[in-house]
């Protein structure tokens, strides 16, 4: 396990969400303010509440956002990056696990958990370091 997945899984077990866990975890390395990072992350856990999307999920697409974006809010010219690689990590995510929805990895209805959510965060957050290191 890499060290920024390591720092997301310590995050969730000091009681982060898994959205939190996986996108504070990158936040030292993309220079963003971990506080302000972690309000703004804290409704995507619990599959946004509804157990639908699974949050470290969620906290992919930030971190991607993060890395793709560039800021240019009168005439953006990166949302097809962002939504390329936010599709490519989705469905590697989705082959480890057969699935992103937080009631399915949970096994609400099948009473089959697929994966806790400390093993969702570590899926996460090492998804998205193999996803920097080829960005380098």
């Amino acid at each position: 396990m890499g060290e920024l997945a390591e720092k997301a899984v310590a995050n969730h077990k000091k009681k982060y969400n898994c959205s939190q866990a996986v996108a504070c975890a990158f936040c030292d390395k993309l220079g963003r303010d971990e506080k302000e990072v972690f309000e703004l992350m804290e409704a995507f856990g619990l599959g946004m509440g509804t157990m639908g999307t699974c949050g470290a999920v969620s906290a992919m697409a930030a971190v991607v956002g993060m890395v793709e974006s560039d800021g240019a809010l009168d005439a953006p010219k990166t949302k097809k990056e962002s939504y390329k690689a936010m599709k490519a990590l989705t469905e590697k995510f989705k082959e480890k696990n057969g699935t992103v929805v937080c009631k399915e990895l949970k096994g609400v209805e099948t009473k089959k958990v697929i994966r806790s959510c400390d093993g969702c965060v570590q899926d996460a957050a090492e998804l998205l370091e193999e996803y920097l290191e080829q960005k380098k």
